[in-house]
Formats: C-alpha cells, structure tokens, sequence
C-alpha cells in the first residue's frame, strides 16, 4: 500500500488512527497490537506472502535478542555472529544473489536460478534495523523489552517501507508511553499539515518533473543520439524528481506517525543547501549516514588508525553505502564517487587547518560557490544512481560534456556577432532547434525552492514534529490556525486531485 493511494488515505489512515485511539483509552497493550497487525497488513497489502517473511525475521531476530539478555556472556557472541549472519544472508538471497550471477555470468555460462526472485518491500530497511538491534544488544545496551514493542519497532508502518532506518533507543520508549495513546489535537494538526506538504511534493512536484527526467535515460537505454542541454535538462530533472520524492515520503512519514504521538528521527534536511559533501550527508538520509557511522565505519576502525586506514575505511564504508542501494555496479560506482568525493573533501579541510584558516568562516560568494561545486558533482553522481548499466550512465556523461557536440536553440544566437558565431561553430557549438522553455522554467522554479526556501521541519520547529530540532531557524512559522488550515486543505484537494495513476516512490527498490 503507497501513502500516496486513495485506498490509505480514505480507509486504512481513518480506520487505524480511530482504532488506535479508541482501544488506548482503556487497554494500551491492546492499541499497540492494533497498530502492529494494521502495520502487517499495510506491508501485506502489496505481496501478502512477504508477511510470512517479515514475520519470520522478526521473530528470529527477537529470540536472539531475548537470548543475549540472559547473560549467557560465552553464548553472547556466537548468538551476535549466528543472528548478523543470517540477517545478511536473507537480505543476500533476495537482493544480491541475482546481480551475483549475472557478474558471474561474463566468466561462466549457467542457468540463473535467481532471475524470477522478487524483491521484498523494504527488506534494507527492516534488515538493517534489526541487525543494529540485536549489536546493541549484545553491548548491552538493550535492557528490557516485550514483543508488541519490539514488533512496533520493526514493522511500524510509517518508516516500514522507505525509511527512516530506527533505532530502538528512540522508538521503544514512546511506545511505552502512556501519553502516546491520547489524543491530541495539536498531534493531528501537525502531523495533517506535514502529510498534505508531503503529498504535495510527490504527487505535483516529483511525478511532475519526471516527465523531463525518464525520456532522457530511455533514450540513452535505447542508443538515441543525445544532445548537451538534453543531458543537462534530464540530469537536473531526476536529481530534483529524487529530492522531493525523498523529502515528500519523509514529510508524509512524520506527518503520519505525529497523528499517533510518535515522533520519528529526522532524515532529510534539505540536503542540496549543503555547502560540502560532508554537510550533504549529514542532511541526506540522514539515518543512514547514522547506521553506517556507527555500525561500519567506527568497527572497522574509523579515524582511530591514522589518516590513510581513515580514508581506506570511509570509502569502503561508502562502497557498502552504494550497494545497500541497489544490487548493481552503477549503485558500486556511485557509491565509490562519494566515496573520492569525501576523501577529497577531508583532504582539503586538513590542508585549510594546516593553513591556520577557520572553516567556520568563509565569504558569501565562497560558500555560494561551495554550494554550486557540491550540488554539481552531486547531479554528476545521480546520473550513475538512475542509469540502468554503466554504459547508460557514461552516454549521459559523455553528452553533458561536450563531446558530443553542443546544440543550442536558434534564437540564442540573436544578437551575437557574426565573428563570435564562427567561432562557436568551429568548437562544436551549433545552433538548432526551439528552446523548451517549459521544461527550463519547471527546473529553474524547482531548483530556487531547494536552494531557497526552509524546509518542513523548520517551518513547523515551534512543534518539534521530529526527535531533533533544525538547526536553523525559518521566518516562516507555522501556527494551528483558520487561514493555515485553509492553506493545508487547499494544497491537500489539489494533491488528491493529481494522484491520478499512483507511482512508487524511488526509494521503494531499495
């Protein structure tokens, strides 16, 4: 079931949230359970086998996080490797095993056994949650806990599918919060007005600007001849179309858990404002960032070992990073990029300290152009993360370099001198066609919103709707009122109204 279908927002929200309510007045257990079996059959609505299975891992997963509790300290560790183990082994049957063969196709021909495997909904998501649970647990860090808890952990509806990645320290005490069963209207205010936003981003915005987004990587899919402002047009198209996808799910997640008093972690703080890739994944999926820190990065060392172990461990942990993502070498690639990225980037903040210069500081015009060099090479790495193979992805490239030659509509040459003209010319740069403004306008408007505007979280930062609180503060602060109210619902009839066929959201493949 997709946030963005009439059958969630008519029937399953109203019939949970009301549910949720009524049995918490009297039986908080009770309301959990509700919430956890309405969790179950929102997953199980797509592919209702797959509830077996997350049902199994789930079970699985507790048993041997119940078993750690007990102080068996010798049986600890085996328990750790025995459950982390078999976590990664479903997770590498399902997503891997096929991409593992087809690489090992190029060196020897066999049957695919795995090409008919469907991918479970969420599996990355659910996988990883529990594996950073039961390391906790063997840390000790895990004290008490019961199943419907635990299972709420797991399965809660509004991160199940895309995220954001839990963590039971988090979660598992407002589950057992007793005011986590009372209604509050401020609660539904809130948590309505972030879903509509959330909705509005998808549906509008994103699935708006995909249009201009797919025919590109079709064309190259297919061999078409690509031209310059094509590429760059696609390009920019998906790195916005992935933005407000991300930023409208994560809206719409918070939103939805603030209508039963749960507050989520943040996970997007508009990332393309980031004025280095360091600060860029600090704001984009931010819980991930936050997993791979903390349950790759850090045991494999992390800057404990020197500067040259430090650089070797981030970008494997970026390598991992980019496979969690895809089962596909262009996801490795991308991955890696990020990787070099933050290594140079690292580099080059070590040599500013060597330099006696404050990072902290710098001029407008400087952190404009920090800005500018980090959204570029981050639309730059996006072309590896859409593309279907390698070869798609470097057509793309090789067209928004240049080298394919240069077409720019007709009427840009209005007023150029003739001289200039010829020189244009014999560098590769033609003159052809009509300019689709349209499509121009589309990405220009989109680009100023996300280097511009604030974000949800800080315009609604008086409500705290997440566990951590922007930063930054926006002139823009929303209040429960009538005229916001009549905003909020205008945008929200509008967004039903553009629902038409439903789509996924991006991050549902991983």
């Amino acid at each position: 079931m997709l946030f963005n279908s009439y059958a969630f927002i008519f029937v399953f929200l109203p019939v949970t949230v009301i549910g949720f309510y009524y049995l918490g007045r009297e039986r908080q257990t009770l309301a959990g359970f509700w919430l956890l079996l309405c969790s179950l059959f929102f997953y199980g609505w797509w592919n209702p086998p797959y509830v077996i299975l997350l049902l199994a891992s789930m079970i699985f997963n507790f048993m041997c996080a119940k078993a750690m509790t007990r102080k068996q300290l010798k049986l600890n560790k085996p328990l750790l490797i025995f459950g982390v183990g078999a976590n990664l082994v479903l997770l590498g049957y399902y997503k891997y095993a096929h991409f593992l063969m087809q690489t090992m196709q190029a060196w020897v021909e066999f049957d695919d056994q795995f090409s008919s495997i469907i991918l479970p909904l969420g599996i990355s998501f659910f996988t990883f949650t529990q594996i950073a649970f039961l390391v906790d647990t063997y840390r000790g860090e895990v004290k008490k806990f019961n199943f419907i808890h635990y299972g709420l952990f797991v399965t809660y509806f509004p991160h199940l599918i895309a995220g954001p990645i839990l963590h039971h320290q988090e979660m598992m005490p407002q589950f057992a919060k007793p005011q986590s069963f009372r209604l509050k209207w401020q609660n539904l205010s809130v948590g309505l007005t972030l879903f509509a936003l959330g909705l509005f981003k998808k549906v509008v915005l994103a699935d708006g600007v995909a249009t201009f987004a797919n025919p590109l990587f079709s064309a190259a899919l297919h061999g078409e001849a690509l031209t310059f402002l094509g590429a760059w047009g696609g390009a920019l198209a998906y790195s916005l179309q992935l933005y407000f996808d991300f930023s409208g799910y994560s809206d719409m997640a918070i939103g939805l858990s603030c209508l039963f008093g749960i507050k989520l972690p943040c996970n997007f703080n508009s990332p393309y404002q980031a004025v280095n890739i360091i600060e860029f994944w600090r704001r984009w999926h931010i819980t991930l960032s936050r997993f791979l820190r903390d349950y790759l990065y850090i045991p494999l060392g992390g800057s404990r070992n020197g500067t040259i172990r430090r650089y070797l461990n981030l970008l494997i942990t970026m390598l991992l990073g980019g496979l969690w993502h895809g089962a596909g070498w262009t996801f490795i690639v991308w991955g890696g990029l990020h990787g070099i990225f933050l290594l140079i980037n690292h580099a080059w903040q070590k040599f500013r300290c060597l330099l006696g210069q404050d990072l902290t500081r710098s001029s407008l015009m400087g952190r404009w152009a920090a800005r500018s060099l980090t959204f570029l090479v981050v639309v730059v790495a996006w072309v590896f993360f859409r593309a279907e193979n390698l070869d798609v992805a470097f057509s793309i490239l090789d067209a928004m370099s240049g080298f394919q030659g240069i077409v720019l509509p007709n009427n840009w040459q209005n007023g150029l001198p003739l001289n200039y003209i010829n020189i244009l010319q014999k560098m590769g740069i033609t003159f052809i066609g009509v300019p689709d403004y349209s499509q121009a306008g589309l990405i220009i408007g989109l680009w100023g919103v996300v280097w511009f505007t604030p974000n949800t979280q800080q315009i609604l930062r008086n409500y705290s709707p997440t566990l951590d609180r922007p930063a930054l503060i926006s002139r823009l602060n929303w209040q429960p009122s009538i005229s916001n109210m009549v905003v909020v619902a205008v945008i929200l009839l509008y967004a039903l109204t553009e629902i038409g066929t439903v789509s996924d959201f991006l991050y549902f493949q991983f």
